[in-house]
C-alpha cells in the first residue's frame, strides 16, 4: 500500500524515498546509509555522517534485498561494496543506541528500577515502557507483566538485555526491571525500538505470558 503523500512541506522535508519499494516513507520509519571513504556502505542511525543519504526501510528484509541487488550503487550512481551481514550490523548498532540510550535516560531522571517501584509506576500509567532483564526470575516477571495487562495506557514490552548489561548501563546492582517514564526522552527511544522491531523481536518468545508489545505511538514530527 502506497503511503499518503505529505500535508505540508516539513512533513516533505521528512521523507525520503525507501530503495526496497520505491516507496515515500516518513524517516523515522527508515535507516540511513551513507558511502564510506573506502566507498563502503555505512550504517547512520543518527543521520549525521556527511554525504547523500541512501534510505531503506527499517527491517531485515528490505536492508537485505537492497545490498543483494546493488541497489545502493544504483542509487548513488557509483560503485559501492555492501557487507552481506549488512542488516545484522544494523540490529546491532539499535541494541547499542538504545542501551546507551536507557543510560542517558537514567541520567535525565527518566527511568524508574526496582520491582516495587515498577509495578507502582506502571499501575499508576505513568510508563511508557517496560524494560525487563531476559534473565530475570519468571515469578517476578509474571507479576510485573499482570501489572503491565492491569495498567491504562498500557506501556510496550522491552526484553533485549541480560540484568548484567543493563546494570553496567544504569549504573546500578541487580537491574531487573525498568520503566521508562512517558515524556520527550521515552518518545525520542520509541522511534528506535520501533526501527529495532523490523529486525528482531522486542522480547524472547520464551515470554509466553507476555502481552503484545506495540510501541506507544510518539510525535511524529520528531526527526530521527
Amino acid at each position: 500500500m502506497t503511503l499518503a503523500g505529505p500535508r505540508t512541506h516539513a512533513e516533505a522535508s521528512r521523507q525520503s524515498r525507501d530503495l526496497a519499494s520505491g516507496e515515500v516513507r516518513p524517516r523515522e520509519t527508515m535507516i540511513r546509509f551513507v558511502a564510506g571513504p573506502d566507498n563502503r556502505v555505512v550504517p547512520d542511525l543518527a543521520g549525521r555522517l556527511p554525504g547523500r543519504g541512501l534510505w531503506v526501510a527499517a527491517d531485515r528484509t528490505s536492508v537485505e534485498t537492497v545490498a543483494k541487488k546493488g541497489l545502493f550503487s544504483r542509487s548513488a550512481r557509483t560503485a559501492l561494496k555492501a557487507s552481506p551481514d549488512l542488516a545484522a550490523q544494523v540490529e546491532a548498532l539499535l541494541l547499542k543506541r538504545l542501551l546507551d540510550g536507557l543510560g542517558l535516560a537514567r541520567r535525565a531522571g527518566d527511568l524508574v528500577t526496582g520491582f516495587e517501584k515498577v509495578v507502582s509506576t506502571v499501575g499508576e500509567g505513568r510508563a511508557a515502557w517496560l524494560v525487563e532483564a531476559i534473565d530475570g526470575a519468571p515469578d517476578g516477571r509474571r507479576k510485573v507483566l499482570s501489572a503491565l495487562r492491569r495498567a491504562s495506557p498500557s506501556p510496550g514490552l522491552v526484553g533485549l538485555w541480560t540484568g548484567e548489561e543493563l546494570s553496567l548501563a544504569l549504573g546500578g546492582e541487580n537491574v531487573i526491571h525498568t520503566a521508562f517514564l512517558v515524556g520527550r526522552g521515552a518518545d525520542r527511544w520509541t522511534f528506535d525500538v520501533q526501527r529495532l522491531s523490523g529486525f528482531r523481536p522486542l522480547v524472547p518468545e520464551s515470554w509466553s505470558e507476555a502481552p503484545a508489545s506495540a510501541p506507544r505511538s510518539s510525535d511524529p514530527a520528531q526527526d530521527v
